[in-house]
């Protein structure tokens, strides 16, 4: 997910999430993954707590974290979810 993020695993991970987490609110939790949209749904969030990732339309995606390693760890929790539900 480096280079370039597979927008149909993003989204089935935010389905999954969605699915199977607990509804707090607008958000859903799943594993120490919280996953949302903006109020049109254009924008996509999931989040873990140190990285967030925000996916939107045409495909664009931005990625907030403080090191790599966090980013390592949440792509781990991502397929996590994809594998696990």
């Amino acid at each position: 997910m480096k280079n370039d993020l597979d927008s149909r695993f993003v989204l089935a991970v935010f389905e999954k999430i969605r699915e199977h987490g607990k509804q707090q609110d607008e958000q859903y939790a799943l594993d120490g993954v919280k996953a949302w949209t903006d109020f049109d749904g254009y924008t996509v969030f999931i989040e873990d707590a140190q990285v967030q990732l925000r996916f939107g339309f045409h495909n664009q995606y931005h990625f907030e974290y403080d090191k790599a390693e966090h980013l390592e760890q949440f792509e781990k929790k991502l397929k996590q979810i994809a594998e696990k539900y």
